[in-house]
């Protein structure tokens, strides 16, 4: 059983360099400045993010100009060029960390593809059936968010990336964020521990996407065991009128949560129930566990009874749980009170 707990796991996209895989979302944040982009991609590397994210869209691809016209031309403001999001994910490549964006736009994934270790689909999408099976065909690893979903729904399209991929049946194949879709969100709303719902009811990697104030919502999913930690990212909050730097971290906040997140992970452990090297070094193991002791002097010959018997620490000797088979048991040698004794060389069931 030990073996089969303990052996390692084959390697997941969903690995960070402290435990969870933690996505610093620069989405929007550029406010279409692709200065302001490269700055906030820099800082995003410089702070130790594992993977630095953003959004492929184009205004009228996104959002119809007749249905929503004021969100259609918000869209527009904040587009970049072909070229520019090239830049950026090869500024992330040369740095070795991960890009990632979220593709609103097939024909921008044909382009951007190459540079995309995982797709990430975004709330807004988990049910657009059509766009999702042209991921699900290309056949990467798929980040879920699960924003305005009801569990049915997350499970609907669960198993409709599964009949378009029978790949996404593998756990590292699909990781599902809960997540809720709105900017800032009050603390109840982040329902963390929907993410253990998810883990047994869709049988993938499970993890969070974050839009609360602060950081406490990305510690307490850690400790849950989130396998992905996705959270909004922005160089300064000070002055910033667009609503997601509201729930963003700065580059000071993500080295403070990398640091946090590592000593939880190390709490967690590896869930296999064993005695601690710290235990072990210090021979806990004996000098906390109790042995059996005869407690008055005994001579050879003597038949040992239950009111010889005493238990005491450390459990040197006879181990406490043998307790029972002394009884009735043969002395072979005189024995001292509160000395260890042994089976075969102080008494004898036979």
């Amino acid at each position: 059983m030990y073996s089969f707990l303990s052996r390692e796991l084959k390697s997941s996209p969903w690995e960070g360099a402290v435990g969870p895989l933690l996505i610093a979302e620069i989405g929007g944040n550029h406010e279409g400045d692709f200065n302001l982009a490269k700055h906030m991609a820099n800082l995003a590397i410089s702070c130790g993010a594992d993977s630095v994210k953003f959004q492929l869209y184009r205004g009228n691809t996104l959002v119809s100009p007749v249905e929503s016209a004021d969100r259609n031309r918000h869209f527009k403001k904040f587009e970049l060029t072909k070229n520019q999001h090239i830049y950026l994910a090869e500024m992330c490549r040369d740095a070795s960390v991960s890009y990632s964006a979220s593709v609103w736009d097939l024909d921008m994934l044909d382009w951007i593809d190459p540079y995309l270790e995982f797709y990430k689909i975004g709330s807004g999408d988990m049910t657009a059936w059509p766009i999702l099976a042209e991921f699900a065909r290309r056949g990467k690893p798929i980040l879920l968010s699960t924003g305005l979903s009801t569990m049915e729904e997350i499970l609907q399209t669960v198993e409709f990336l599964k009949r378009i991929n029978p790949r996404y049946s593998e756990p590292n194949m699909l990781c599902i964020l809960q997540c809720t879709s709105m900017y800032p969100i009050p603390d109840e709303d982040a329902n963390l521990r929907v993410m253990d719902s998810l883990r047994d009811v869709a049988r993938a990697s499970v993890g969070y996407s974050d839009h609360t104030i602060g950081m406490d919502a990305l510690l307490a999913a850690a400790a849950m065991g989130a396998r992905v930690l996705e959270f909004h990212f922005t160089d300064d909050r000070e002055g910033k009128s667009f609503r997601d730097h509201k729930v963003s971290l700065t580059p000071d906040e993500v080295q403070n949560l990398k640091s946090q997140i590592k000593r939880i992970i190390a709490l967690r452990g590896d869930g296999v129930k064993l005695p601690q090297p710290s235990e072990l070094a210090n021979e806990h193991e004996v000098s906390f566990r109790r042995g059996v002791f005869i407690q008055r002097p005994m001579k050879a010959g003597e038949l040992i009874k239950e009111d010889d018997l005493v238990f005491l620490r450390p459990a040197h000797g006879t181990d406490a749980r043998d307790a029972e088979m002394l009884i009735g048991c043969k002395v072979l040698r005189d024995i001292e009170p509160f000395k260890a004794i042994e089976s075969g060389v102080d008494y004898s069931n036979s």
